[in-house]
């Protein structure tokens, strides 16, 4: 069985040692790559003021964030929700990595490893050098509708990116991608050896008259010498 974290957040700013925070974690469980319903939501109180770059980004002003519990009080649950065997997957991992790590850190809590993150924006730019693979583009490019995606929202973003990360790996469930080409072999083989409505015709019969069979039989014995069908 693999478990998937996908997981977006929301800070401060840019830089966890100049005193930037967490104020927003999302995130959506995978169970061998399909989304299983569980998430995980919290606002953070950062207990510092929301600079106006970062408001513009998420909206999420410390009034409105100064309510909610604070890291150190919610830190366990996410840690329950990731588990000790949950992977880890964000779009610029790096940066929500080392935010969550030096919150963490600061609390005598377990980091994440390295080797159990996973980053969709590095897959991305290895699939389509040169383009732009921010979420919303890749969104764009998979036919993912993110209409709703008026400003940055990490429960949003997880479960768009859990889309688009499955549209990297190839499409959402193995077994059901399999089952999807099958139809689309059938379907195909229809079209091409059947009418052009996709149909299969029926077998048609040419009955041969007593007369056709003689003559057939004729020629075979005449110009086939010991032709291995001919009954004796």
């Amino acid at each position: 069985m693999v478990r998937e974290i996908v997981f977006d957040t929301e800070t401060t700013g840019f830089d966890a040692d100049k005193g930037d925070r967490l104020v927003e974690i999302g995130a959506v469980e995978l169970i061998n790559h399909v989304p299983t319903g569980k998430t995980f939501h919290k606002y953070i109180n950062p207990q510092r003021e929301v600079p106006e770059d970062a408001f513009k980004v998420h909206g999420l002003s410390y009034e409105f964030l100064k309510d909610f519990p604070t890291f150190d009080q919610i830190v366990d649950e996410w840690l329950d929700f990731v588990g000790d065997d949950g992977i880890l997957v964000a779009h610029n991992a790096k940066f929500d990595i080392t935010f969550c790590n030096f919150e963490q850190k600061a609390l005598n809590k377990p980091e994440f490893s390295w080797d159990r993150v996973i980053d969709t924006l590095e897959i991305a730019r290895n699939m389509f050098p040169g383009m732009r693979v921010n979420l919303d583009a890749l969104c764009k490019r998979f036919n993912i509708d993110n209409s709703n995606r008026t400003k940055h929202g990490a429960l949003l973003d997880a479960e768009l990116l859990a889309e688009v990360y499955l549209q990297l790996i190839g499409g959402q469930e193995p077994s059901m991608m399999f089952d999807e080409k099958k139809k689309e072999s059938q379907h195909t083989s229809q079209v091409q050896f059947g009418s052009a409505n996709g149909k299969i015709r029926e077998a048609r019969h040419f009955p041969l008259t007593e007369e056709e069979i003689n003559q057939h039989n004729e020629f075979l014995q005449n110009k086939i010498k010991g032709a291995i069908w001919l009954s004796e």
